[in-house]
């Protein structure tokens, strides 16, 4: 998130950036103060963000940095007629108030003039301290210190602002509200962009996008969650109400505006005009868990269909695999997307036979990022981010069938049996436990 949202901003991820995976706090090399503020208005992982004077890996190293530190660069901050306050952080760790008191009396060497003001200061300075990720052995010194001026927070309220727990339509996969504004950074989506979700469902991904100053729209082989329609998936709820839909989510949160419509749709036959159309494709395709996968085949095609549709047509499961989703998808994408426009989506995966190879793969679309969201101790899903490198030629249509990977890929059509093959093996051990 942070790598993508730097890039929005007009910077870059430096291989000289210290990123420690086992600690809390990162190093970046951030050029200005603005890129760091307009950073932190986005991100939902990043908590604050400070402006370094100094760190070490114990007290002494702290203090011999904070020495040398221009002068020319705190004075600004220190001056007689401004007031400020020093907090300290400490991780994985709880110290008493007089610990608290000695660490902020032994920066006294600092040049501060300006008057202490607990309640409303001009500047805030933060002492970090970081004693590793175990809670079950805490050391007695913290493993690195750091010292700086704070300059703002992210936007971690948003997680609990657009819960879902409180949205006024959901369904039996909305998206996490914490995932759904990764993933819109993961798009690195901006102001006046065109979103679009394939898989739309109830509209989580759109309202991240949405709040973010993009207009979205979406697509849906189901009518009645398009519509609003049919039983509700809330706890003491049979029906759903008349004003249940994708619209009425937007306009919860102020954002009606940004809404340009839900269609329902089948995103293996592509409805639109042929052309660049979308800034970013952000979506969570069914993996067979809680939604089906279906897409629309004729009364020729259908030999074991499940519902009738409109126009004669069949939803038919059977015949659309998860491998045939991804690789339409990023066909879609390599069609779809304005050059430089990113494709973001879950890949479900069975870790046992994960390997990086079996990532559906395009010649149009570079793979930026692939991180893990465990699900289970044996399945867990990909969020991938990719993006339009080349324009997109009528050779392109099909070159998946000449990669190797996809091959390797179509093993995971099976992913509903082996997600609860997992289920079924814990019940039975459980069971043998229970009697032992």
């Amino acid at each position: 998130e942070i790598t993508s949202l730097l890039s929005l901003c007009g910077g870059q991820f430096c291989g000289e950036q210290e990123i420690r995976v086992n600690s809390p706090f990162w190093i970046l090399n951030i050029p200005s103060e603005e890129m760091a503020r307009g950073l932190m208005k986005r991100t939902v992982c990043a908590k604050s963000i400070f402006e370094l004077w100094g760190h070490g890996r114990s007290e002494g190293e702290l203090y011999a940095s904070l020495k040398n530190y221009p002068t020319d660069k705190m004075l600004p901050y220190l001056q007689s007629d401004s007031t400020y306050k020093i907090h300290i952080h400490t991780f994985n760790k709880t110290l008493t108030q007089a610990q608290k008191i000695n660490k902020i009396d032994a920066l006294e060497f600092l040049p501060f003039k300006g008057k202490v003001n607990l309640r409303n200061p001009e500047h805030i300075f933060w002492i970090l301290e970081d004693y590793g990720m175990n809670p079950n052995d805490v050391p007695e010194e913290p493993n690195h210190l750091y010292f700086g001026r704070w300059i703002a927070d992210g936007q971690r309220e948003l997680i609990e602002s657009y819960s879902v727990k409180k949205r006024h339509f959901i369904g039996n996969t909305s998206m996490d509200a914490c995932l759904s504004f990764i993933m819109a950074n993961h798009g690195r989506v901006k102001p006046n962009d065109i979103v679009y979700d394939p898989f739309v469902g109830t509209g989580g991904l759109l309202i991240s996008s949405a709040h973010f100053g993009a207009y979205v729209c979406g697509t849906d082989i189901d009518y009645n969650t398009i519509h609003g329609l049919g039983k509700a998936s809330r706890k003491n709820q049979k029906w759903r109400g008349p004003d249940e839909n994708i619209r009425a989510n937007l306009r919860q949160y102020g954002l009606e505006k940004y809404y340009l419509d839900a269609l329902v749709a089948d995103c293996s036959r592509p409805i639109w005009r042929k052309g660049m159309l979308f800034d970013a494709i952000i979506t969570d395709p069914p993996y067979g868990i809680r939604e089906a996968p279906r897409r629309m085949g004729s009364q020729k095609e259908a030999v074991k269909s499940v519902e009738r549709s409109t126009d004669n047509h069949f939803f038919i499961s059977s015949s659309y695999h998860l491998s045939d989703i991804f690789f339409d998808l990023l066909k879609f994408a390599a069609e779809y997307l304005v050059m430089g426009g990113r494709l973001v989506y879950w890949l479900p995966i069975y870790r046992p036979e994960y390997t990086e190879e079996i990532i559906p793969r395009h010649p149009c679309l570079k793979l930026i990022s692939n991180c893990e969201q465990m699900l289970s101790s044996h399945t867990s899903r990909r969020l991938i981010t990719m993006e339009k490198v080349k324009e997109f030629k009528d050779q392109d249509e099909n070159s998946y069938l000449l990669d190797g990977q996809y091959m390797p890929y179509r093993g995971h059509n099976s992913f509903r049996e082996k997600y609860f093959s997992g289920v079924t093996k814990r019940i039975a051990k459980e069971e043998k436990d229970n009697q032992k």
